[in-house]
């Protein structure tokens, strides 16, 4: 029995992703130069502040579930 490839199997159409998401995202990164925020700090005016601020609190929060593992995790058989 053969196995039906999907969209994502073939690796051409991985790369073609790929670049497509890459430049999607620097258009969005190049075109925060050329919007006018209405900020209410100082700091919400910086050109990348959102995109530096979520990418910062995302990584603290992988950070942050990390350590709290630690704590609650249970053993393998604490529910046997």
């Amino acid at each position: 029995m053969k196995k039906e490839l999907k969209t994502f199997d073939n690796p051409r159409n991985v790369t073609k992703f790929l670049r497509t998401f890459y430049i999607f995202l620097a258009v969005l990164l190049m075109s925060d130069f050329f919007i006018h925020k209405h900020a209410d700090f100082p700091w919400e005016g910086w050109p990348w502040f959102f995109a530096a601020f979520g990418f910062i609190s995302c990584g603290l929060l992988v950070f942050m579930a990390k350590i709290l593992k630690t704590f609650i995790q249970r053993d393998e058989g604490y529910y046997d």
